[in-house]
């Protein structure tokens, strides 16, 4: 094997790393984006991002030439209705994502997707009767136990944070039962919400007497536009990052977004963090830390089972 044969692992690595890391630090900035669509409710913004989600996602996939992949998927009924699950699911994480972001509670966004790994390592154990492992079910105890502290000191269920741990690891599990690229599945989820969209821009607009197309105003209108790219965008960086990196790298490349978010909401928005609120995300981090640990334990033990053993030699 030549040298530059040895090397083409290593440098598709390195693109898989800066692939990955590019998707994980748009997602960690997402919420500067909403601020600028702040002026429109989350349920339009919502509404728009569905639908330009189509034409943004639609667009790669046809440069790609891969529009016969989403053809494909509609005509077979069992997965277009797993994904139209999935994008149930999805729809309500971007509503209370764009929710949380217009009434500043980035901190929220951030504790939820902190806590996600764990939620999804819990919808195994219920749904997929998974065993965990001793470190998992302490992980998942302390994680239960700072949702708990920080319930009881804000005086309310941390609603948000909990909707979206448990939209997007529902999502995740949902997606995770269908043979489908990512953006190919992307564009179909989208498809199968575009009428529902429509029909609720109209049904808006009508009632309340408001330009849903916010024609009047270019710069709105242009980032409302914009919420299509920003959702195509990194998930073709993390489709094509996640082809060329091991699971657990990208397992631990998931805590950048919320990382930023956090930095996010203290430093730029100036939400408050408090003494109690800070110790729950404390909690969360020493969770995470305990189920890194043992998932790259688990990932080291698995390779090495695998690896052959080298026979004696002769003497």
């Amino acid at each position: 094997m030549t040298d530059k044969q040895l090397a083409a692992p290593d440098k598709e690595r390195q693109v898989g790393l800066a692939l990955g890391l590019s998707a994980f630090f748009l997602w960690g900035f997402l919420p500067a984006y909403y601020k600028l669509t702040t002026a429109v409710p989350a349920d339009v913004v919502v509404a728009h991002r569905i639908l330009w989600s189509v034409v943004a996602v639609g667009a790669f996939l046809a440069l790609r030439g891969r529009i016969g992949e989403v053809i494909a998927i509609l005509r077979k009924p069992a997965i277009a209705f797993k994904l139209a699950l999935s994008a149930a699911a999805i729809s309500v994480n971007w509503l209370v994502f764009i929710y949380a972001v217009e009434q500043n509670e980035i901190l929220s966004v951030s504790f939820g997707y902190f806590a996600n790994p764990l939620v999804s390592v819990a919808i195994g154990l219920i749904v997929l009767k998974e065993t965990l492992s001793r470190a998992q079910w302490v992980a998942i105890a302390i994680a239960t136990f700072a949702v708990g502290v920080q319930g009881v000191a804000l005086g309310e269920i941390p609603w948000i944070s909990l909707a979206l741990a448990f939209s997007f690891a529902t999502y995740g599990y949902l997606r995770k039962t269908v043979d489908v690229g990512a953006s190919p599945g992307l564009l179909t989820e989208a498809l199968l919400l575009s009428p529902f969209a429509a029909a609720y821009l109209v049904w808006f607009g009508v009632s309340t007497g408001t330009d849903v197309t916010y024609v009047g105003d270019p710069w709105l209108l242009l980032a409302l536009i914009g919420t299509g790219v920003v959702t195509a965008f990194p998930l073709a960086l993390f489709a094509a990052g996640a082809r060329r990196l091991p699971l657990t790298i990208i397992g631990l490349m998931q805590y950048i977004a919320p990382s930023i978010q956090m930095l996010l909401a203290i430093f730029v928005y100036g939400e408050e963090v408090g003494e109690v609120r800070f110790a729950t995300f404390a909690l969360i981090w020493v969770s995470l830390a305990i189920f890194t640990f043992d998932a790259l334990k688990r990932s080291r033990d698995a390779r090495r089972a695998r690896t052959p053993k080298a026979a004696p030699q002769a003497r």
